[in-house]
């Protein structure tokens, strides 16, 4: 098979996953159509090398993996998270629930290194799934690392009945106090979560905008990224270097040397997650029907002690912080989704309900907020650092 090809196969593939997601309103993921297709081509007619060939795996993949966490943690404002601290605060405290179910119940029925593999994928990000994947891989514990990427592909399905159950009850309760006059329509202070350009930290002036340019913008962001790897090295990696990457973005777009989400300035944000998200599927590659079958139940297994765990820590802070517990709930479960579907569930569960344009105004602008900080909190932060975390337990 050609290098053309096979590029052209990876992303057929990919691409179909998003035309049946997005005719199902993400009710079906297209991580979760792609990866049928890919275990169907590898167990008949795809060679095993599929990614490697089209060019998109390794060390392609890594470059990528070093970049977009660099680029996540531009997106990072120490102003913008202060002030959203109860939503942050929940999401967090759900993760730690989830963590604490799959360590202790989890460790009981499936064994440790099966919940080390499996709880930072659930966590949200595909990131951590290819972390664990790799830590896994290295060890020889093919079983584990095709694990911790099928609870990746998998974890929606969890969250999308839950969160749109939970997102109705929220929406009853909110329209029963807007029509009785009790709560009125006015916006949330904090309803704009797009990060701010500016911080008061900055110490480099902004680049000339004829130097903005994506050799420039990939430069800085490449040399940040080094920075960080090499720093990680220097420690021992005390702490992962995916972590220091994570932290190193968010110092660096703080004093104002990187431009907030400069992989989307440079316009790479896509041909670099391109190649994360077929690197992804390679590892499936090497799934066998035998091995999927032996691994189905601690999946299953792991989802439902890790959303529990979620559920419970989540709803007893968030009644301390004054949300219900249904929205404390779903704020916490944006970690199995992240964007966009914390938004569409939104604005499905908005239509059902309301009875005019202005009640689905109000509705949106009461949970559409918490849902998208949540998911920027568990997806885009936390789950790179519970991974990180993880992998010292190997």
């Amino acid at each position: 098979m050609s290098i053309i090809m096979a590029f052209c196969v990876v992303l057929v593939v990919l691409a179909i996953g998003d035309v049946i997601s997005a005719k199902t309103k993400a009710f079906i993921p297209s991580v979760f159509v792609s990866a049928i297709l890919f275990l169907i081509g590898f167990w008949t007619f795809l060679p095993q090398d599929l990614i490697d060939i089209s060019s998109l795996g390794m060390p392609f993949a890594l470059l990528a993996m070093y970049l977009l966490i660099t680029h996540m943690g531009t997106m990072m404002s120490v102003s913008e998270l202060i002030s959203q601290w109860k939503t942050i605060t929940i999401a967090f405290m759900g993760l730690v629930g989830m963590c604490a179910g799959t360590m202790t119940i989890g460790t009981l029925l499936f064994g440790w290194d099966t919940v080390v593999a499996g709880t930072p994928p659930l966590t949200g990000g595909i990131v951590a799934a290819i972390m664990m994947s790799d830590a896994f891989a290295a060890k020889g514990m093919q079983d584990l690392a095709v694990l911790a990427i099928v609870m990746y592909v998998m974890q929606g399905f969890a969250g999308y009945p839950l969160t749109a159950l939970c997102l109705k009850k929220e929406g009853k309760r909110l329209l029963s106090l807007y029509r009785s006059g009790e709560m009125v329509a006015a916006k949330p202070k904090s309803f704009n979560v797009d990060i701010p350009k500016k911080s008061k930290y900055n110490i480099f002036p902004p680049l000339p905008e004829k130097y903005r340019t994506t050799y420039m913008y990939l430069a800085k962001l490449g040399l940040v990224a080094w920075a960080a790897v090499s720093f990680a090295a220097a420690t021992n990696e005390v702490i992962s270097r995916y972590v220091v990457c994570l932290i190193f973005g968010v110092i660096a777009s703080e004093i104002g040397f990187l431009e907030r989400k400069p992989l989307n300035e440079s316009n790479s944000f896509g041909w670099l997650m391109t190649s994360l998200m077929a690197y992804v599927f390679a590892q499936l590659a090497k799934a066998t029907p035998a091995m999927l079958v032996e691994i189905f139940v601690p999946l299953l297994g792991i989802i439902v002690i890790g959303v529990a765990g979620m559920a419970l820590f989540s709803t007893i802070i968030g009644k301390r912080l004054g949300y219900s517990k249904e929205m404390a709930f779903s704020v916490a479960l944006t970690a199995l989704y992240g964007f966009p579907p914390n938004y569409i569930l939104t604005d499905e569960a908005s239509k059902a309900l309301a009875e005019t344009p202005e009640e689905k105004e109000f509705l949106m602008d009461q949970m559409l907020p918490k849902m998208l900080v949540g998911g920027f909190t568990t997806v885009t932060i936390a789950s790179v650092i519970i991974a990180g975390v993880f992998i010292k337990f190997l």
